[in-house]
């Protein structure tokens, strides 16, 4: 299959193109490789997509997607590429607006003039924003987004909705819960606090530790992406988690376990644009796309520190040359 993936050299683009490079999928990877956090990770996981054609650009450019998509004639667009994170939204929320709904808006219009090819789109458990009743349903009623990225996320939803109603692109939205794993971007929580503890300086401790939120290992969302991919009809809403909740005050005390550190907290009050729970409701999925999450926490925070540890943690990332066109 011809698949072209936006956003393809960060933390679950990567993982995701070398699923489907290993199953043997033609790739074409558009990243624009901007500075949120060091662009040279994502050089180097673009690096290491052998086989995928890589494209530097940026998805608000109307002339480039077109160019791409007459070239490349993807049977499956996956859009991965955001402007991501909850408090960096509150910030800048102009930006965020650009980005997630006018980009994603412009991939619409590439869709709207290629028939029949499936569009993917990578939304977010913060669209449930502060709701009361838990586990998180696709079918709950959505009207309080407490973020500007989570209010660009289901802006992004309801805009797919109307062109798959208006042109029948085949379109799946995908809610993910706290991605994590292995290239991880440095600012999420489990890579900073995983770097604070090995330094022994304290972590950002927000609240009274009770907040709780449903950890997914990338793995687990990269295979649930892979089926959406390959099950893409009509217009779905699937939510993507292991579909447990882990508080801050569990988090942490796992981390330093599995660190072999005692973490040193720095309390501070609850942060503008957080939820107090995220927890999913996967049945849909489970039903519809024979998702099957089957990676702990524990596991996956133990994944992550052999991968930090070998890398990050060892030394500062290589800038790779890599084919980009």
């Amino acid at each position: 299959m011809r698949i072209l993936v936006t956003g393809g050299a960060g933390f679950i683009g990567s993982h995701l193109c070398e699923r489907l490079l290993a199953r043997g999928d033609e790739l074409l990877v558009v990243d624009n490789f901007n500075d949120f956090y060091d662009p040279a990770i994502k050089r180097a996981n673009a690096a290491a997509l052998v086989g995928a054609r890589i494209v530097e650009g940026d998805i608000r450019d109307a002339d480039l997607v077109g160019k791409l998509f007459e070239e490349f004639r993807p049977e499956t667009l996956v859009h991965l590429a955001a402007m991501a994170g909850v408090r960096p939204s509150v910030e800048d929320p102009l930006l965020y607006q650009d980005v997630n709904v006018r980009g994603t808006m412009v991939l619409l219009e590439a869709l709207r003039a290629a028939p029949g090819t499936r569009f993917v789109f990578a939304s977010s458990s913060s669209v449930y924003g502060g709701n009361e009743k838990v586990p998180f349903c696709e079918a709950d009623e959505l009207h309080r987004p407490v973020s500007p990225y989570a209010a660009t996320k289901r802006a992004g939803e309801l805009i797919a909705y109307s062109y798959h109603h208006l042109f029948d692109i085949p379109t799946t939205c995908l809610r993910f819960f706290t991605v994590f794993g292995p290239r991880q971007r440095p600012e999420m929580a489990i890579h900073k606090f995983v770097a604070l503890v090995l330094k022994g300086e304290p972590i950002p401790f927000f609240g009274d530790g009770d907040s709780r939120r449903d950890y997914t290992y990338v793995d687990d969302i990269v295979a649930g992406v892979v089926a959406a991919i390959d099950h893409c009809a009509g217009y779905g809403i699937y939510n993507l988690g292991e579909s447990q909740t882990t508080s801050l005050a569990e988090l942490v005390q796992m981390i330093g376990e599995v660190c072999g550190r005692e973490p040193v907290l720095d309390r501070q009050p609850n942060q503008p644009g957080d939820v107090p729970v995220t927890f999913a409701d996967i049945s849909r999925a489970q039903a519809e796309l024979d998702y099957r999450p089957s990676t702990t926490v524990r596991a996956g925070l133990e994944s992550f520190l052999a991968w930090y540890l070998d890398g990050p943690g060892a030394a500062p990332p290589a800038a790779e040359d890599v084919p980009i066109v």
